[in-house]
């Protein structure tokens, strides 16, 4: 028997609806927030991930050579596409631009809980601008579309990369490994970063203060630690969610992201039920434009781990009611089939949903088949009832039944 890939799913009609009426709920957030939606080809040129993140992206890419010849990959995240798509045809579009997108990503590396080769994204980007209400409005959308999925549990952690960066400038780190030290703060993997720190000159001291530094967090009181303009700048932006209804807030001076490209405030989101792997969501400000060929824009986006945060939701408990059906129409003997062909008919031309028995069972085990895909009512289609005008309602929750006309079945109810 072949299998699907590995490191990917089928989603079978219960899950799917599940996943869309959730989608559905995020992308109604998106809405109200102003944002309008994107999308951009599940492929693209390799060389606009090895632009964003380097060439060691390529070891977790699908990428392949087309029948030109091409370098193609297949999209790990969909920031950079987002970009390259303002970059090709929306330079000349009024800012900010607010655009939303919903997709499957593909990377290769080891499955695990939560995580697979081929996952999907939820995310948005504000192109434009670099301001303190830039980036409040996204973390405010991004809290909000958590809170209305309906997950109990999770926490929002700010920082801004400015004073890392600033700090490992600092104590000497030259330019071109600034990168190599972020990842790694990123991780927390301070005994990788030590070695790496020495190799460059740096004092063990400096390095010890630097992880330090990390390991700043706190509530709205650890912004007094904050120097300089990044403090400066994230107690405004504090000031501002505070308005916007977002509060309990966590500043952490650790979030890095772990991408050479952020440039000012990042921001993760987690949920502590995931344990280990608990982050559902993050993003920051940032500058891509230019590697594309583009001018230099400031850009303030975010990404949910939509796969991730529906564990979240499966593990908290959270319960998700399949909708079924308005009807099933039951045909009660091969006489009134095309009566009943007509009345499922004139149903979903009303726009009612509706199904009709196509199988040819008995009343008992057609009844069960209704019951088993939540229809709310059985429509039971008899010749004597029919000569009537009338057709049998029954109420699939109660059992109860009564004759209805046959031309307005749901008159009140």
């Amino acid at each position: 028997m072949i299998q699907c890939p590995r490191g990917t799913r089928d989603f079978l009609p219960d899950e799917l609806e599940k996943r869309r009426s959730y989608e559905g709920i995020l992308r109604g957030v998106a809405h109200r927030f102003g944002f309008r939606e994107i999308e951009t080809p599940i492929f693209e040129d390799a060389e606009l991930f090895i632009l964003r993140s380097g060439p060691g992206v390529l070891k977790e890419l699908y990428n392949f050579k087309d029948k030109g010849d091409r370098d193609i990959a297949l999209r790990p995240e969909m920031t950079a596409p987002v970009i390259r798509a303002f970059v090709n045809g929306m330079g000349s579009y009024p800012k900010p631009i607010k655009v939303f997108y919903f997709g499957q990503c593909f990377r290769y590396e080891r499955p695990q809980a939560g995580r697979y080769r081929e996952f999907f994204q939820f995310g948005a980007e504000i192109i434009g601008s670099a301001t303190p209400e830039t980036d409040a409005e996204a973390i405010a959308m991004a809290a909000s579309m958590i809170k209305s999925l309906g997950l109990k549990e999770y926490k929002i952690r700010i920082g801004h990369i400015g004073v890392l960066r600033q700090r490992i400038a600092d104590i000497g780190v030259p330019a071109e490994r600034t990168a190599e030290v972020l990842q790694k703060l990123d991780k927390k993997l301070y005994d990788e970063a030590r070695p790496i720190l020495r190799d460059i000159g740096v004092a063990d001291a400096d390095a010890e203060a630097l992880f330090d530094l990390t390991e700043t967090v706190g509530g709205t009181e650890v912004l007094d630690k904050v120097p300089g303009e990044a403090g400066t700048y994230l107690r405004e932006l504090v000031g501002i969610l505070g308005s916007m209804g977002v509060e309990d807030l966590e500043i952490d001076l650790g979030v890095v992201r772990g991408l050479d490209y952020y440039t000012g405030m990042v921001f993760e989101a987690e949920a502590p039920v995931l344990g280990a792997e608990k982050q559902i969501c993050g993003g920051g400000s940032y500058t891509l434009s230019e590697l594309f060929g583009g001018e230099k824009v400031f850009s303030t986006g975010f990404a949910i781990g939509f796969d991730r945060i529906l564990l979240a939701m499966e593990k908290e408990g959270i319960e998700y009611e399949q909708e079924g059906i308005d009807a099933y129409v039951i045909p009660v003997s091969d006489d009134v089939r095309r009566d009943a062909a007509v009345i499922v008919s004139r149903l979903r031309g009303s726009g009612r949903s509706a199904d009709i028995d196509i199988m040819g069972r008995k009343m008992a085990k057609a009844l069960k088949y209704a019951d088993s895909i939540r229809a709310r009512y059985a429509v039971i289609v008899g010749r004597k009832e029919l000569d009537g005008g009338c057709v049998t309602l029954r109420d699939m929750k109660t059992g109860e039944q009564r004759e209805v006309p046959a031309d307005d079945i749901f008159r009140g109810v």
